[in-house]
């Protein structure tokens, strides 16, 4: 599907230089001078390079539809994950390289997950929003530091370090986001 290059938006993966790249980030930006454009970070899906570049709108980039499917995933066998998929009950093992090394660390046993391919290559996994996990270590709370909302250190059960509120302590069950592993609110579990 063609579309124009001031339509990119993160997330998106579009066929660049006869590659596959997801868009990182973007940003406008008016010139003084010149027309408009979009300045975009790339990173290519297969081997994670990056590349900056400009888009204007009167060029068109192809983006890219990608199939997903949704998997559970089954367990971790050193840097090779397997998942089966919730249809046919076939197994699928991949590289922590596909899945992401700062998403690997949020993969619980029994998870739902989506994986993405293209011509039938898995290309990527999307992890749900969130995910429940216990604090295993949290630093005291300084009588009197409550006076302004602020955040203590804390590490998870996976060993993620993330700053979580005050009244949090060891033990404690929380609501991590995926996407970068912060706070989100006390698991109403």
């Amino acid at each position: 599907m063609k579309l124009n290059g001031n339509a990119i938006r993160p997330g998106m993966i579009i066929e660049h230089q006869n590659r596959l790249w997801r868009a990182v980030r973007i940003q406008h930006t008016q010139p003084g001078k010149g027309g408009a454009y979009l300045q975009v970070e790339l990173k290519d899906i297969r081997d994670g390079t990056k590349l900056n570049d400009r888009f204007r709108s009167s060029e068109t980039v192809e983006r890219v539809r990608l199939d997903q499917k949704a998997y559970q995933f089954l367990y971790a066998d050193g840097d090779m994950f397997t998942f089966m998929d919730n249809e046919t009950y076939d197994q699928i093992s991949l590289n922590k390289d596909i899945i992401g090394e700062d998403q690997v660390c949020f993969l619980q046993e029994g998870m739902e997950v989506t994986i993405e391919s293209y011509e039938d290559s898995p290309i990527g996994v999307q992890l749900p929003d969130s995910v429940v996990l216990t604090v295993t270590e949290a630093d005291a709370v300084i009588k009197g530091q409550t006076a302004a909302s602020s955040y203590k250190p804390a590490v998870l059960e996976n060993g993620v370090k993330t700053s979580v509120p005050p009244h949090i302590e060891t033990g404690t069950r929380i609501v991590v986001s995926t996407a970068d592993g912060s706070y989100v609110e006390r698991a109403k579990d």
